[in-house]
């Protein structure tokens, strides 16, 4: 089969390897982003993508608006693809696009569809406290993520499991989920199902304020929004802002659900059922671990810190660095 492949972050790699290595795929080209400048010596950085397909000698065009850029839509028509397959390419395609190769257009999806369709669906499920995620394999149309099904394959979510560990378990499932479902599209052994569009949720663009940590939130929901959008959840500290990077919520609802060490430290701490504070409030400090903070509703213990213009820090290395105390109060974050 005669792919072309549209991708652009780390997310997408794992799909674009297996296609070149398949026997049964010859990947004509790939269209990814443009390079970015980026913070660390402000150069151009190729995306992962296309890292990948210089290595394999695959050709690389990176228009700044595909739907627009004459040569790119030339080249592409000439291809006489069979499929275009899209993971994580950051650009809308035009239904002219859509309508060029010769089976259709495939798109790897991080979510089970019709949820979470849109831009940050690993965010949001994470967010939002989901029990499990997945991959929805579908034919797309001019839609956002609206086109008709073929597989999915989904996965359980961690109790600390976090958007960049919940992204490399997804791509690798949906590199996988791309070859089945190209092979069985191609033995007709796969019919397209059309979404449910009452069903459908949406997964938009994170925002700045989105970033924003208030303890007056319960602890719970302060996790998944630190473990959903991380590594960028703010708080203030000392009248500066820092970063809360890992957390865990404390209590009998979740102390099963921890790593086998956080469950001894948690059964060696003091009974802190009748000790309560303000939310954002140090009521106590697990030794060896961190913080221990009180929210709106229950109590989140702090495991990784970020101070601004530091690297991340383990909250017990936190709490020595900056002789916290029990007492202090963690604002919120901008």
């Amino acid at each position: 089969m005669k792919i072309v492949f549209f991708g652009t972050p780390h997310f997408a790699v794992p799909t674009l390897e297996k296609l070149l290595k398949h026997p049964d795929f010859e990947v004509l080209a790939v269209v990814t982003q443009p390079d970015k400048r980026r913070e660390r010596g402000n150069k151009l950085t190729p995306s992962p993508v296309k890292t990948l397909a210089i290595a394999a000698g695959v050709p690389v065009w990176q228009p700044e608006r595909v739907k627009k850029d004459t040569q790119t839509l030339t080249n592409l028509r000439q291809l006489d693809a069979d499929f275009f397959v899209v993971v994580a390419y950051g650009q809308i395609l035009s239904q002219k696009i859509l309508n060029m190769p010769q089976f259709g257009c495939i798109n790897v999806h991080g979510s089970i569809l019709p949820k979470y369709r849109g831009a940050a669906p690993i965010q949001w499920c994470l967010h939002n406290g989901e029990p499990e995620t997945g991959i929805t394999t579908m034919l797309m149309d001019a839609g956002m993520d609206t086109g008709a099904m073929l597989l999915k394959a989904t996965t359980p979510i961690g109790l600390l499991d976090n958007a960049q560990d919940l992204a490399v378990r997804l791509a690798e499932i949906g590199a996988d989920l791309l070859v089945e479902t190209l092979l069985k599209l191609k033995s007709q052994e796969v019919t397209p199902i059309p979404q449910d569009n009452s069903e459908a949720t949406y997964a938009p663009l994170i925002q700045k304020q989105d970033y924003g940590l208030d303890w007056s939130k319960s602890a719970v929901q302060l996790h998944n929004q630190l473990r959903g959008f991380y590594p960028n959840c703010t708080a203030t500290f000392r009248n500066q802002q820092i970063k809360v990077v890992a957390t865990a919520p404390l209590g009998f609802a979740y102390v099963q659900d921890l790593p086998a060490k956080l469950q001894e430290s948690y059964h060696k701490l003091p009974d802190l059922s009748n000790t309560s504070g303000r939310p954002g409030e140090v009521i106590s400090i697990a030794k060896g671990i961190g913080a221990i903070v009180q929210t709106g509703d229950g109590l989140l213990l702090l495991r990784e810190v970020q101070l601004a213009g530091k690297r991340p820090q383990l909250g017990w290395d936190f709490v020595n660095g900056t002789r916290l105390t029990v007492g202090e109060v963690f604002g919120t974050g901008e």
